[in-house]
Formats: C-alpha cells, structure tokens, sequence
C-alpha cells in the first residue's frame, strides 16, 4: 500500500515525476558509459590477444578449425599455455576437466559426468568456442546431431557440447604442436568421404 500512496503522490506532483526521469536518465547515462568502458577495454583486449597470436605464427594454422574464431583459439591458448607442454591431447582435455569419468564400486555403475576438477578458466574458453564451431564446422554439427539422436546412449544437448568442446581442444592441441593445418579428414578419423579427382591423361 505504502508503494501504491508513494506512486500516487509521485503523479500527482509532476515536478517530482520530472525529478524522478532526470535522475533515471542519469542512471541510464553512466549505466552506458560503463558498458561502453567494458566494452573498449574488451576490444584493446582482444586485439592485443590476437597480436600475439600473429607473432607466434599461429593464426593461420588455429583458424584452419573451421568455425573456431582468432579470439576464441587465442583464449583458450592464453588458458593452457603452450600445447606441447601437454604429453598428449587427451592430457590437455583432462586439464580442462572435459573428459568424462564414470562412478564405479564394486558392482554399482554410476553416472558418468565431468570431475569438475582442473582449469575453470580452460573449460569455459573451450565451452564459449563450441558456439561457434558448431553452428559453422559441418564435422562438428554432424557429431553433435548424431549423439543427440542415436537410439542407445543419447547424451543430452549439454553432455554433446562437452565432447565437442574436448574435441576442439584436443584437434588445437594437433595443429598447433604438429604444425599442420586442420583437416575433416582426420578429425572425423577417416570416416568423411574424399572426393577423388580424375587425373588428365
């Protein structure tokens, strides 16, 4: 009731109503130049981190993973350091905590889920990239399609995000530690077609 007297009185005084819109307009002014701050600082950010890939030699070589942007290679990069200091790509995922482990004891199977242990910085670079990859890498759409729909062991849309998420860490981890560009071929283990050119006689 107090709330409803308070409105009453506000309308009724309509100096006070534009009191009230001054000072929300104010709040919405430095609401703004905040957002805007943030933002220049992200865009210094990103252009600095994308810098450094340049230097590195790397942005050609990371962005040939289809769908896997210069700024999200670069995060992720920032997030492991570098990939050769991994034994192997399947240790970069475990840093990630994105490799699944099941709960057994004795005769109980339980569900398998991820630790939640390792690098939160690593898991959520390669959670933003999986956005874009997989909206725009047909390799990585067609995995996502397929686990979500196969008729045993279905994994729900965030489970399928995750293996996407492992696989972009461990096929960066490849490209950057073996220096060759990205290819469906090997990323989908041989199973994509290669469409053979006739050779001129």
């Amino acid at each position: 009731m107090r709330i409803v007297r308070m409105l009453f009185a506000a309308l009724s005084d309509p100096a006070g109503v534009f009191e009230h819109r001054l000072g929300a307009l104010e709040r919405i002014a430095l609401v703004l130049d905040d957002w805007f701050d943030t933002h220049r600082r992200l865009a210094d950010t990103e252009t600095r981190m994308t810098a450094v890939l340049n230097e590195l030699h790397l942005t050609e070589l990371v962005t040939s993973i289809t769908g896997l942007s210069a700024i999200g290679a670069a995060a992720i990069l920032a997030e492991t350091g570098d990939p050769n200091r991994f034994t192997s790509a399947r240790a970069l995922v475990k840093h990630a905590s994105l490799a699944p482990r099941e709960k057994l004891s004795g005769t109980y199977i339980g569900r398998t889920k991820l630790t939640g242990q390792g690098r939160p910085g690593l898991r959520l670079a390669a959670w933003r990239a999986v956005w874009g990859a997989q909206r725009a890498n047909p390799v990585y759409a067609a995995r996502f399609t397929h686990l979500t729909t196969r008729a045993q062991n279905k994994l729900t849309t965030t489970q399928a995000q995750a293996v996407i998420g492992a696989a972009i860490l461990r096929q960066l981890h490849a490209v950057v530690t073996t220096g060759r560009a990205w290819d469906p071929i090997i990323a989908t283990q041989g199973t994509e077609r290669r469409t053979v050119m006739p050779i001129a006689a």
